[in-house]
């Protein structure tokens, strides 16, 4: 473990030479780490190894976008009576680190702002009067500090940054100082124009990127430049395997959405050996082995244990960014988080951004003074065109509402799993001020056992009296909970349903017997409420996976769980997982 854990710190200090060498080629560096000193340590080490007075700059997390990109000096264009620009903090950084702490929590907007810059190297404002291009040449830390129930940094940051850095691991004692000889930093700025590339390399790299399942053409592009860089910084003008295969290690390998496809031939079967380390991917390169496969195997070696995982539960957690436990976000007049502003008339229920309104009046002053009536006094003259609005935007309340089968297949399975799960997710809920609501069907129908309620104890104590046995009346209980849900929409709030239930329907709608006609009717509702959009988990709660339950989970447009062998415990955890956050 400690071997590895060091290996992780040695990688982040061969990033900081690389972006010491070419801060704007690489875009940065996207760094998960809680705030300390392994954190400090590694940004600490970078700046060291940047020019002297290379700009540094710490972006803000619910940065505007005047300071972000610049806009109008609101107080000198009032005293000049002209519009005069300030600029923004990305401009200010041209050369530079823009450093960006909690980069998970970004806002889209912003990030999107972000990337652009990145591109093209340049920040176009066109705004307040002003139409102008300042440059912009920046590299990025974005600073991942998220737990692991949050949603990952935005993508469109992730793909323009060259290296993906996880120091979580690494301990304050592992994580040694750097070494920065400054004159090998000089002397592979200067050779880097010079180094060379062949055809080989080039398509080496670009397989690999294939080959781990990397979709992006920015990849391999800048695996190809940390190539280069690594052989300006070993004083050579030619890219060498050695090179080509850090490179992949450094830049690919924490990209990887799979395992490279194995190789199959007519060969006799040889004794199965276990995957390389990350020493031995990199001495693979000094064998006479096709550059392609040496490459891959430096790339593959170096796959961190658990990232394709991580990455599954990353891609849930970012589906269910715009609908999650927070709830849905909505558009308000009057109450909630400041987004913006737009143009408008002053009326009940509206907030006047004074700031905003200024700053739209102020390039015009000049034209107006001259244009005023004789003896006017206004100091400033303010038009109907000119009144910002405050936009503001909250997030709907959610309720989850679980949705349980206590029918007698159901007791006799997992009845007391179930509710045991049920009353650990009711604790997770009531921690994050959720509302809870718990619909049960058995016998000949459903029944809204607990209406919406924040209550933890009662919730408990309704889950704690449910009784088991009977019929298992599914069609009921799907409707049951279609029209919970729907009331709850209509109020503006955001229902996340989960059931949890073996799906054997044996009750039909109108409470006669026949599992045929039970199954067809269980089937029908679940279409009927896939047309709402509600967000819905289904547990298959049975011994063995059922494919009837997983029938009325496609109906649903449900995510389908089954867990044939899960405790309390595994399925709260599994839920926690599939449903939104």
């Amino acid at each position: 473990m400690t071997s590895s854990i060091s290996s992780v710190w040695t990688d982040a200090t061969r990033v900081v030479l690389l972006l010491a060498v070419d801060t704007m080629g690489f875009g940065g560096a996207w760094v998960r780490a809680l705030p300390g000193p392994v954190r400090d340590r590694w940004l600490e080490s970078l700046r060291a190894g940047l020019p002297a007075n290379t700009p540094w700059r710490r972006a803000p997390l619910h940065i505007a976008d005047d300071r972000l990109l610049g806009g109008l000096d609101l107080t000198a264009t009032l005293a000049a009576g002209r519009p005069i620009a300030q600029r923004g903090l990305l401009a200010e950084a041209d050369g530079g680190i823009v450093v960006l702490p909690m980069a998970e929590r970004l806002a889209p907007s912003a990030a999107a702002r972000i990337a652009t810059v990145l591109d093209s190297g340049e920040v176009q404002l066109e705004r307040d009067g002003l139409a102008q291009r300042l440059r912009a040449r920046i590299g990025i830390v974005a600073l991942d500090e998220r737990t692991d129930d949050e949603a990952p940094v935005a993508h469109a940051l992730l793909d323009r940054v060259a290296f993906h850095l996880d120091l979580t691991a690494v301990s304050a004692r592992e994580a040694q100082p750097v070494s920065i000889d400054e004159r090998a930093i000089v002397q592979a700025r200067a050779l880097l124009a010079d180094v060379r590339v062949d055809e080989q390399t080039v398509g080496a790299l670009t397989a690999t990127a294939a080959a781990l399942g990397i979709g992006s053409l920015r990849a391999p592009l800048l695996a190809l430049r940390a190539a280069r860089v690594l052989a300006a910084l070993d004083g050579t003008d030619d890219v060498e395997p050695q090179h080509a295969a850090e490179a992949a290690r450094l830049v690919l390998a924490p990209r990887a959405t799979q395992l490279p496809p194995e190789e199959t031939d007519s060969a006799p079967a040889e004794e199965a050996s276990p995957p390389p380390s990350a020493e031995q991917g990199e001495q693979e390169a000094t064998l006479d082995r096709p550059l392609e496969d040496v490459v891959l195997a430096a790339a593959q070696a170096a796959i961190p244990a658990g990232l394709l995982a991580r990455l599954v539960s990353d891609r849930l957690r970012a589906q269910a960014r715009t609908h999650g436990r927070a709830g849905a976000l909505q558009a308000s007049r009057t109450r909630g988080r400041p987004v913006g502003t737009r143009r408008g008339a002053l009326r009940a229920g509206v907030r006047l951004n004074v700031i905003e309104t200024l700053r739209a009046a102020a390039p015009w002053q000049r034209l107006r003074r001259s244009t005023s009536l004789p003896g006017s006094q206004a100091r400033i003259s303010v038009w109907p065109d000119d009144l910002r609005i405050t936009r503001t935007k909250w997030h709907r309340q959610t309720t989850t509402i679980f949705v349980v089968d206590a029918s007698g297949s159901q007791a006799l399975h997992r009845l007391a799993e179930a509710k045991g799960a049920v009353e650990l997710l009711l604790a997770d809920c009531y921690v994050r001020r959720d509302r809870v609501a718990l619909v049960v069907f058995r016998g000949q129908r459903a029944e809204l056992v607990l209406p919406p309620t924040r209550s933890l104890v009662r919730a408990k104590r309704s889950l704690a009296g449910l009784p088991g046995g009977g019929g298992t009346p599914l069609a009921a209980g799907v409707e049951a909970a279609a029209q919970l849900a729907e009331s709850i929409a209509r109020r503006g709030d955001t229902p996340v349903l989960v059931f949890l239930t073996d799906g054997r329907a044996n009750v039909a709608r109108d409470g006669s017997g026949g599992r045929a006609q039970a199954e067809q009717d269980a089937l029908a509702a679940a279409r009927q409420m896939r047309a709402f959009g509600f967000s819905t988990l289904l547990i298959d709660t049975s011994p063995r996976p059922e494919p009837l339950a997983k029938r009325v989970a496609t109906e649903l447009g449900a995510r389908y769980l089954p867990l044939p062998h899960a405790d309390a415990a595994v399925m709260s955890r599994a839920v926690r997982t599939a449903t939104p956050n």
